[in-house]
This record gives C-alpha cells, sequence and structure tokens, in this order.
C-alpha cells in the first residue's frame, strides 16, 4: 500500500507540473508532447531514477491511447469544416504516405548506411502527421478552412496506413510482396471505414432514442462507442484507428443530445492520454543512447521535412487545385508528434534488427523538428499571405433534450468579439418554430423583450425542436460571425 500511495502521489505531482507548464508551450505555439517528454525524461533513470524498458506494453498503451485521441480528434472536427477536403486529405494519407515513406527509406540508405528493410521501417514510421500535435497547434492558428481541413483530416487518416506498414517492413520474413501489402492496405482501410461508419450512424439512433437517467451517461456512451469501433475492427484484422476516427466523427456530428457536455469530457480524456501516452515514452527514453542519435536524427529529418513531405504534397495534390503557397504550407505544417514514437515501439517489440538506433533516432527527430516547426508555422503563414487577420468567431451551443414535446434546448454563449454582442433580439429572425426561452446575465435571468440587446458573456438560451435545430444553429454562427448583416454578407453559418 504504501507504494501505490508513492505511486500515485508521483502521478499527481507530474500531472499538475504538465498541465501548469502547458500555457507557456501554448504562447510558444509548441504541442504539449514536448512538456510531457520532458517530464517522462526526468521520471526516467536519467532522472528521478524510474526504470521502464517494456517496449511491448508501451506499443500496446500506447496503441490505446492513440484510438482515445483519434476519437476526441473524431468528435472536435466540424465536418462541415473538412467535407470538402475529404478528397485531398485521403489522397495525402495514401499517395503522399507511400512517397513520404519511399524518399524517406532513400536517405536513410544513402546518407546513413540502413539497410532496404531498416530503411523502410524507419520511412513508415515517420511518414504520418501526428493528430495530437495537428489538433493542439492548428486550431490556435488562423488558417484557411480550406488548409486546417485538410491537415485536419489528413492526421486522421494516416495513422491506419503508416501502423500497417510498419508492421510489414518491421517482420521477420523481410520486405512483403508489394501486391500482397497492397491487398492488405486495401481490405483494412476500407473494412475499417466500413465498421467505423456503421457504428457512428448506428450509435447516433440509438442514443437519439434513449432517455439516459443522467447527462453524464451521454459522453461516456458516445467514447464506449468509438471504442467499440476501434475493437471490432481489430477483431477482424481491419484498422481500428480509422473506425474509431470515422465512428467519432459521425457521432460529433449527429443531432445528439449534451454535445457540448461529451465534447468537454472527449477534451478531458484526449488530454489525460496525450500524457500518460508521452511520459509513457520519456520513460523509455535513454539520454546516453540519445546523445549518439542526435546526428542521424537531424540529417533524416532535414529529408524528411524539406525533401520527402514536400514531394509527397505536390504529387498527392496534382488533382486538385491548391497553389504553390498552399503547397508550401501543407508541407511545412506536417507536423510529427508521439505518433513516430509509439510506431517506433513496434520493431524494438519485433525485434527488428537496428530497431534501438531507430527509436532512439525517431526520438531526436520529433523533438528537434517539432521545436523548428511549431512556433515558425504563424510566421510562415503570414509570410505566405494565408494567415487569417482574425479567427472566426465560432458560437458554443449545448443541447438538451426535451421528451415531453420532443424539442431541445439550446443554450448560446456570446462570445467576446462575436457578432451577436450588441444585437436586438427581433434582429435574430430564427426560423418560425424556434422560440427564445430567456437569457442569463451575470446571475440573473429574464425574459427579453424584442428591442433589448445582447451583450458578451449572454447566454442565450433557445427552445427548438430536432428538425429546426441545425437551421437554427446556422443563424446564429451566421451571427457570431457577420452580425446583423449576415444575410447581406453572404454568411450562412453553415461551413
Amino acid at each position: 500500500m504504501p507504494q501505490l500511495y508513492l505511486v500515485v502521489l508521483i502521478g499527481c505531482v507530474t500531472v499538475l507540473l504538465s498541465v501548469a507548464a502547458l500555457r507557456a508551450t501554448q504562447r510558444l505555439g509548441l504541442p504539449a508532447l514536448l512538456v510531457f517528454l520532458g517530464a517522462g525524461l526526468v521520471l526516467g533513470e536519467g532522472g528521478v531514477g524510474i526504470p521502464f524498458e517494456d517496449y511491448e506494453l508501451a506499443q500496446a498503451l500506447g496503441t490505446f491511447a492513440l484510438a482515445l485521441i483519434l476519437i476526441e480528434g473524431g468528435l472536435s472536427t466540424r465536418w462541415q469544416a473538412i467535407r470538402r477536403q475529404i478528397a485531398p486529405a485521403a489522397m495525402l494519407a495514401t499517395v503522399g504516405l507511400g512517397v513520404s515513406v519511399v524518399v524517406t527509406a532513400l536517405g536513410a540508405h544513402l546518407l546513413l548506411g540502413f539497410d532496404w528493410q531498416l530503411s523502410l521501417a524507419l520511412g513508415a514510421v515517420v511518414a504520418s502527421t501526428d493528430a495530437a500535435a495537428v489538433f493542439s497547434v492548428l486550431r490556435g492558428i488562423g488558417l484557411p478552412k480550406r488548409l486546417s481541413g485538410t491537415l485536419e483530416a489528413e492526421s486522421g487518416f494516416n495513422d491506419a496506413p503508416a501502423v500497417i506498414l510498419v508492421l510489414a517492413f518491421s517482420a521477420a520474413a523481410g520486405i512483403p510482396d508489394p501486391l500482397e501489402l497492397f491487398g492488405v492496405l486495401v481490405w483494412e482501410l476500407a473494412a475499417g471505414s466500413a465498421i467505423g461508419v456503421a457504428v457512428g450512424f448506428g450509435g447516433a439512433w440509438l442514443l437519439r432514442r434513449l432517455a439516459l437517467p443522467a447527462s453524464g451517461l451521454y459522453p461516456l456512451s458516445v467514447f464506449s462507442l468509438g471504442l467499440a469501433a476501434f475493437a471490432a475492427a481489430g477483431a477482424v484484422h481491419a484498422s481500428g484507428f480509422i473506425a474509431a476516427y470515422l465512428a467519432a466523427l459521425v457521432l460529433g456530428n449527429s443531432r445528439l443530445p449534451h454535445r457540448a457536455a461529451t465534447q468537454s469530457f472527449a477534451t478531458g480524456l484526449g488530454w489525460m492520454a496525450q500524457l500518460g501516452m508521452f511520459v509513457m515514452l520519456g520513460l523509455l527514453a535513454s539520454p546516453s543512447t540519445l546523445l549518439d542519435a542526435i546526428v542521424p536524427g537531424l540529417v533524416l529529418g532535414v529529408v524528411l521535412t524539406l525533401l520527402a513531405r514536400p514531394v509527397s504534397v505536390w504529387i498527392s495534390l496534382l488533382p486538385f487545385k491548391f497553389t504553390a503557397k498552399e503547397q508550401v504550407l501543407l508541407s511545412w505544417a506536417g507536423l510529427r508528434g508521439a505518433i513516430p514514437i509509439v510506431l517506433a515501439t513496434i520493431p524494438r517489440a519485433l525485434e527488428l534488427p537496428g530497431a534501438q538506433q531507430l527509436w532512439d533516432i525517431v526520438f531526436v527527430l520529433v523533438v528537434v523538428f517539432t521545436l523548428l516547426q511549431g512556433p515558425t508555422l504563424p510566421w510562415v503563414a503570414k509570410r505566405l499571405g494565408l494567415a487569417l487577420e482574425s479567427v472566426v468567431q465560432e458560437v458554443e451551443i449545448e443541447t438538451a433534450p426535451l421528451d415531453a414535446v420532443d424539442g431541445e434546448v439550446l443554450t448560446i454563449t456570446v462570445q467576446k468579439g462575436s457578432g451577436l454582442a450588441g444585437i436586438r433580439i427581433f434582429e435574430l429572425r430564427l426560423p418560425e418554430g424556434s422560440a427564445i426561452a430567456g437569457i442569463v446575465r451575470g446571475d440573473k435571468l429574464f425574459v427579453p423583450a424584442k428591442a433589448d440587446r445582447l451583450r458578451s458573456n449572454d447566454q442565450l438560451i433557445v427552445v427548438t425542436t430536432p428538425a429546426l435545430r441545425e437551421a437554427t444553429e446556422q443563424r446564429l454562427t451566421a451571427l457570431a460571425r457577420a452580425g446583423r448583416l449576415a444575410r447581406w454578407l453572404g454568411e450562412t453559418g453553415k461551413d
């Protein structure tokens, strides 16, 4: 029992200190992984002295944590923001990933002298962008939705083919037959996608018809459905990652009650998954062996960032109308994070010759180039003329069921700088059938008159029906973005 208390105490102190350090990293534009990896290094053998060298356990826990992160990413991604970018994102996640693997493997073979199997495994490990890094960095930058949607969708899709390639190139049998590998890729991606979409729509249909006894059960049910898709796909040798992401994407964009509560729960669980995974990976690192990997890591990082990623972006986006500047930004924004480090545990667990050196190189590459790319991404976007002057104001809406009248209550927070601030009630012009029930201002609740104005930090309470909810949300979102002249300015709130 004393050991249990000590473990819990160390864990809690680590969490609190890491969370406190996150504010500084966010100001610098750095992903949270650097804080958590640093915490793991401090706790490891080079610091506090906690031993941890179980790569098989790290692979299992990292895989589970990645599933949770992808579910959180799917739940927080708006379909309207990425639907036009699905095709280019899919090309980047498949064709682009393959090109990146080949170019990086060539660099590892020619410049570092690795054999072809180790080179291909290394290329597959570092080829995919990291969902956690992309979600945490991009959502704080004002990028056009065409670019941010493409990057977010790519990071959600490309983990699945990357895992398949890493497993294939790390096998003891050697480099697999190309036709056999292609067949495995098609099956895993197609079956995983089908399972994820089916679980998402089926789960949404079920949850809309259940009146659960407590609101906290809705977030738990949604996350359980995402994990069920992950497990079901894995059970039939399909991609659990893409199944989990697509199931969460469908659920997050369905008309489910308590959506904001579900999103808050998902955000918290996603952060816990990131923290646990990154600290664990930091524990695996050994400072003494990392020193020998600095030069190879920098060489491979240059090949990946300045050659493999730009070439893969250019080839993948040939069928689409992306400008040269947009392609440059997409190339620089291909952030790596903990996912390559997790994938690097696979060849180590399978005892591929040279796997320990591979893991050290990947660790150095991720840390150095995250420090380089994360903070400079806003500057690069501004220099390319692709940074938005101001981030579009979004409207936060919570939903609760009204079973008696088959209705829903929407609570809309008027954020500072929102176009809703200053609008009179009669100017809202909500769809007929949606009614304003009241306004919460400070600690007071009142029913507004038609001439009353909304103020910043007000909470507007609207009663509507499931059939009118989408139109009502679009109208409120349009007003939040463009103010009372939203219709004249062509703002519809649909994206």
